[in-house]
């Protein structure tokens, strides 16, 4: 049985830019609830938006104040269950020694959406890493009865099992277009989100799967996880391109993973008329664009997608098999001391980071 300390080191973010590795006392689980040891969190880009002070998450004049200051971030999270009561361990399916990752929502489940079956909508929408419940930037965390976990198989290195989550999310933006297999679809952005987008939508063979980045390198890990075609805007005009493999009419589909306002405009005008327009980044800043392109010029469909909902055993399956080019995916790993360097490294653009992750073990 693996020994539990006392006490442990953890991120705890006070304000924007300042976060803080502290120690602390290493929590006790109540009756209903699991400790785990935490192997591996990886960093999200609304990490780094919310580090940053984006008023998503911190408020402004239009809107409350939503992440709680005091908390430990991370959401991308896998762990070793080291306790829980007999309870606990029923409740979520596992034993003591099971590697586990979580959902990032820990929904009510007894409002409105809940009871509708749309958990992921959840309307308290406590989040682990912003709001009600501890995330992973620490050696321990607490995993609530209300969590939604999942096995995870410890025969893969920690990081690669902490992607189930940015995974699980690019499928469900997957699940939202409704692909077809005659269907054209241009994926925006070869980030951890758009890579996976890539790999969502090869899973479900639509007619051709083109993936955009202005960094090469990107484009060629995107061959590897299953686009057809890439295209870097900087080199060749993606429009001429796109028109030029469908018939002059536009794709037929484009998944937004950029989290860039010009990444929308782009998408509109890239698509054909009756086309899809998924949108899953979280954008530090309003975006504004010609919604006459919406309606009047092409009736386009347009979809949100948020988190990873009931995607989860397909992203972990995905994973498992060993078909993706992990090492490649999951680029860069820090200790918690180096939080800053981490949060550094995804927000430099112009960097070789895809996925940066944060591994308590180092």
């Amino acid at each position: 049985m693996t020994e539990i300390a006392r006490t442990m080191q953890a991120v705890v973010m006070h304000a924007p830019e300042d976060y803080r590795l502290e120690e602390i006392d290493v929590p006790t689980p109540a009756a209903d609830e699991l400790l785990i040891r935490v192997e591996a969190v990886g960093v999200c880009a609304s990490d780094l938006k919310c580090y940053h002070g984006a008023a998503k998450f911190w408020g402004d004049e239009n809107r409350d104040r939503w992440v709680q200051p005091g908390i430990t971030p991370g959401h991308e999270l896998v762990g070793e269950v080291v306790s829980g009561s007999e309870e606990a361990l029923a409740h979520h399916g596992v034993q003591v020694g099971d590697r586990i990752a979580c959902e990032q929502i820990v929904p009510c489940g007894e409002c409105m959406y809940c009871q509708r079956g749309w958990y992921w909508m959840c309307a308290p929408h406590a989040m682990f890493g912003f709001k009600s419940y501890h995330g992973a930037m620490a050696e321990y965390m607490i995993v609530p009865a209300l969590a939604r976990a999942h096995k995870v198989s410890k025969e893969i290195p920690p990081h690669h099992a902490a992607f189930s989550e940015p995974l699980s999310c690019s499928l469900h933006a997957v699940e939202r277009a409704n692909l077809s297999f005659d269907d054209v679809v241009v994926i925006a952005g070869c980030g951890p989100i758009g890579l996976g987008a890539v790999i969502g939508a090869s899973h479900k063979t639509p007619k051709m799967v083109i993936a955009l980045d202005f960094d090469d390198d990107k484009l060629a890990l995107a061959k590897k996880c299953g686009a057809d075609l890439t295209l870097n805007p900087s080199k060749v005009d993606i429009y001429e391109e796109i028109r030029g493999l469908t018939g002059g009419y536009g794709a037929d589909v484009y998944i937004e993973c950029t989290g860039h306002p010009s990444a929308v405009s782009q998408g509109l005008n890239l698509l054909r008329k009756l086309g899809t327009f998924v949108e899953y980044s979280v954008f530090k800043d309003d975006v504004t664009v010609d919604w006459s392109i919406i309606s009047d010029d092409k009736e386009l469909d347009v979809l949100g997608a948020h988190l990873g909902p009931n995607c989860w055993p397909a992203a972990i399956k995905i994973i498992e098999s060993g078909v993706l080019p992990m090492d490649e995916i999951c680029t860069h790993q820090y200790g918690l001391g180096d939080v800053q360097k981490a949060l550094d490294q995804v927000g430099d653009s112009a960097g070789s980071s895809v996925k940066v992750s944060i591994v308590p073990g180092l």
